[in-house]
């Protein structure tokens, strides 16, 4: 256990192997050391040496045979700290590369209401508008309360907006929703005869198609298909756009766009 965790700190077998006995015998020998570690003298040399420029170990020279004793193992914390150290130092560089290698345009699911807590962290980085056709306040489906209360409180302090066009349905089943919304809500509804069981959501350059959800309530076994393309996020703000033009308003209120 102790030479598996030496050696994710970076040591080698043998060195984590000669640490430790030195540690439990104390001042060595190179003799006694490759008796005790049960590795060749010459190689003994050779991870004292290592062991040395790492701070690890140190000589002590005699008239006889030279000894080798081990360091306070206080010193695998400094070594611990230098490495954490080195990270945030190309941490930034490692995370451009990471965001620039992110493919410009791809497609993928997610399923169930973890699905839905994953969209909800999209829109929190991506951090940008929120523009959604054929909405049903799915959102505040009881089963999501504490990730919903814990997104609204960020994207609140984000300022982003919610721009809606709700099925009818929403306005004769929860006519007190819009004024209990826990964001900056804009929202019209659609006509009627257009209602569906199915939602958009455009955001940065994501499209996302819920399918499985009702006035109030998301399945939880919910298909959200999701799509990162610029353009076509763009398309789909177009037609919402056109399609916000030709709904019904809610007590006169207005978006500019």
């Amino acid at each position: 256990m102790n030479q598996q965790i030496l050696e994710e700190l970076g040591l080698s077998p043998n060195e984590a192997q000669i640490y430790e006995a030195l540690l439990e015998h104390g001042e060595s020998t190179i003799s006694d050391i490759s008796l005790i570690a049960k590795i060749h003298r010459r190689n003994t040399y050779d991870v004292m040496q290592r062991l040395i420029n790492k701070g690890l170990c140190f000589q002590i020279f005699s008239a006889g045979e030279n000894t080798y004793s081990a360091v306070d193992p206080d010193k695998l914390t400094e070594i611990l700290a230098e490495k954490q150290e080195e990270l945030t130092k190309i941490l930034p560089s490692l995370k451009k590369k990471f965001h620039t290698s992110i493919a410009t345009e791809e497609a993928y699911i997610y399923k169930g209401l973890e699905g839905q807590k994953n969209i909800w962290r999209d829109v929190l980085r991506v951090g940008q508008d929120s523009y959604f056709i054929g909405a049903k306040a799915a959102w505040f489906d009881p089963n999501l309360e504490a990730s919903r209360v814990a997104f609204f409180k960020e994207a609140n302090r984000k300022k982003l907006k919610f721009i809606q066009l709700f099925d009818h349905e929403v306005k004769s089943n929860m006519p007190n929703f819009p004024n209990h919304f826990p964001g900056n809500l804009k929202y019209r509804f659609l006509p009627k005869k257009y209602s569906t069981s199915s939602g958009i959501h455009i955001f940065g350059d994501y499209v996302v198609t819920y399918t499985g959800i009702t006035v109030g309530k998301i399945n939880e076994n919910v298909v959200i298909f999701v799509i990162h393309s610029k353009n076509l996020a763009e398309s789909y703000r177009t037609w919402f756009w056109y399609m916000w033009g030709e709904s019904e308003e809610d007590k006169k209120r207005e978006v500019a766009r």
